[in-house]
């Protein structure tokens, strides 16, 4: 059976039950029972992938399916998964499953806004399932496309002009990406024979041309960069969260944000690693740029979702600065980073949605001493936080470490200097991290009508501890998403290493 389809079909099927359905209490659960059979699913999909690693199981691509799509044109409906893969499938099954609870309280056009949400994320699911390059940019905009109609009608303040900066910014980014794909397939047969294919594997194997590496790798990374929150292409994203809606915000930034990385290092990296090795040193400056100036950017907002969106710029751009060096322990990183950031910045979103449904502000000068009133969504704001900042024993330290000591194995001076320049927004964060816990949670209640707030109801504190367990998971036991991530990343560096 092709597993790996259902990561797509039952979104599709979950779509299909919410037309049908009379009142909000049945919108609400026929979405909770889908996104909670898919995270089941991805579950599943973990055990099954490491218990066949474990059986000695070496094959790269696991679960694969094929089917000629468009012969004319050789494209295949292709899917299959490494570790990679499925370490995103999970991000993404958590990440969407804890969005759905925190928008349990949507009631205007709420149908309309959890089949939009659940089709972004069938998008999701099939980009990081494609081995196809055409199939997997079919997906790319199935997941880019809901955005405008979430951040326009639902969202809140200029929401207009940020569902139109962000699509139109995004959009730009998918004509760099369509026109370097389009440049990968009619130079993916070197032999002239006219024999050209968008399979991911194929392409790897028979090579591009050096000259056609140095003219289609730029725009593809860029392509994807845009998504990443590459500096200078970055601007969309503040505005974008903070007109979005609470799960609109989770999804965007924890898991949308990351096929940017998903795509730069799969595409970009692996297909044109010639180009990208003698390129790099570019994208390394501006990914420096983006690590440092969105911690700085995060330091002098006032609002709460503005904060993170910055931060999200700055640990996005970690994402970028790891692929770019182009070892396996900074690659091992940047995948633990997206993940790990996936989580954090959801969690971040979810409770500054939260909050600001209570307060009706998300201005921390605002704001105060709410530990005393809310305290359980104070104490997991403080925990999202200190792993944010990188504390021992958070998913946090881990991605950061990771990436931090791969990017230092250069030996050279512009990439140790580089490296300890990215090193700087460790201490960035943790300044504006606790300057916001100060000033949100501690000291005197400033506002009199904040006494009468009362804390998280059930379906918050579900969404909230779902994200936080799998943070503290990766904290404290690593080493089987580490191992999982590095089987994959092992012949994927070592081609890159030969041609080299």
């Amino acid at each position: 059976m092709d597993i790996l389809s259902l990561f797509v079909v039952i979104p599709v099927v979950t779509v299909i039950a919410i037309m049908f359905a009379k009142n909000l209490e049945q919108t609400r659960w026929i979405s909770a029972t889908g996104m909670l059979i898919q995270l089941g699913l991805a579950a599943f999909l973990v055990f099954s992938y490491l218990h066949e690693r474990n059986m000695g199981n070496t094959a790269h691509w696991l679960f694969t399916y094929d089917t000629v799509w468009f012969s004319s044109l050789n494209i295949h409906y292709t899917v299959g998964v490494d570790g990679i893969s499925v370490a995103m499938i999970a991000l993404t099954s958590i990440v969407v499953f804890a969005g759905i609870f925190a928008s349990w309280e949507m009631k205007y056009l709420s149908r309309e806004f959890f089949i939009s949400l659940i089709m972004l994320a069938s998008g999701v699911f099939g980009f990081f399932i494609s081995l196809d390059l055409f199939t997997m940019f079919l997906f790319y905009e199935v997941a880019v496309i809901p955005m405008y109609l979430l951040i326009g009608i639902w969202g809140s303040g200029p929401k207009e002009y940020s569902a139109m900066k962000l699509t139109l910014m995004l959009m730009g980014g998918s004509a760099l990406i369509m026109v370097g794909l389009l440049g990968i397939y009619f130079n993916s047969d070197p032999t002239g024979a006219m024999n050209f294919t968008f399979n991911l594997n194929e392409i790897a194997e028979r090579g591009i041309p050096i000259e056609a590496q140095r003219f289609f790798f730029p725009m593809t990374f860029l392509g994807f960069g845009v998504l990443g929150a590459l500096f200078p292409f970055h601007t969309w994203s503040p505005d974008g969260h903070a007109s979005a809606p609470t799960a609109v915000s989770m999804l965007h930034a924890g898991v949308l944000m990351k096929l940017g990385g998903y795509g730069a290092f799969r595409v970009a990296i692996y297909l044109m690693p010639q180009a990208a090795h003698e390129q790099a040193w570019i994208f390394i400056i501006l990914t420096a740029v983006s690590v440092v100036y969105g911690a700085f950017g995060a330091i002098v907002q006032k609002d709460l979702k503005y904060i993170n969106a910055y931060s999200s710029v700055s640990h996005c751009g970690l994402v970028l600065f790891a692929i770019l060096m182009m070892n396996q322990t900074a690659l091992n990183g940047a995948v633990i980073q997206m993940i790990s950031h996936g989580l954090m910045t959801a969690l971040f979103f979810a409770l500054i949605g939260m909050i600001y449904g209570r307060t009706h502000t998300r201005l921390i000068n605002e704001m105060g001493g709410l530990m005393k009133i809310i305290p359980f969504l104070g104490v997991v704001y403080v925990i999202a936080g200190l792993a944010s900042l990188g504390l021992p024993g958070l998913s946090g330290f881990v991605a950061e470490m990771t990436i931090f000591v791969g990017a230092y194995q250069h030996t050279d001076t512009f990439h140790r200097v580089v490296t300890i320049m990215a090193t700087t927004s460790i201490v960035v964060t943790a300044v504006y991290i606790l300057r916001v816990v100060g000033i949100l949670l501690l000291g005197p209640v400033r506002n009199e009508h904040h006494f009468s707030l009362t804390d998280a109801v059930w379906w918050e504190r579900l969404s909230t501890l779902t994200l936080l367990v799998a943070i503290a998971a990766i904290g404290i036991a690593p080493l089987w998403l580490s191992d999982m991530i590095n089987f994959s990343l092992k012949p994927i560096v070592e081609r890159i290493v030969a041609i080299l």
